[in-house]
């Protein structure tokens, strides 16, 4: 079973993956085999990066409705 924090990281390295695939294929210059190769393999990480966004979705609208009395607060960052 993956850990919370191996979720996070397989989340990014999956979102970076994925921009990098795109922008080799908006170049232009692979080859239709490879470019082809590589639109799958956007898809399959898209389609991974909607799925883990959809479950923390779900965990937040979870969490929430655990702790109505919770309200969305604004956030201010804090200076230093």
């Amino acid at each position: 079973m993956t850990t919370r924090k191996g979720k996070t990281p397989e989340f990014e390295q999956s979102l970076a993956e994925l921009e990098a695939t795109v922008e080799r294929l908006e170049q232009g210059d692979l080859p239709l085999e490879e470019a082809l190769k590589q639109f799958e393999r956007g898809i399959g990480l898209a389609r991974s990066c909607e799925e883990a966004l959809r479950q923390a979705e779900q965990k937040v609208e979870i969490l929430l409705k655990k702790t109505p009395e919770a309200a969305p607060e604004s956030f201010e960052p804090v200076e230093e």
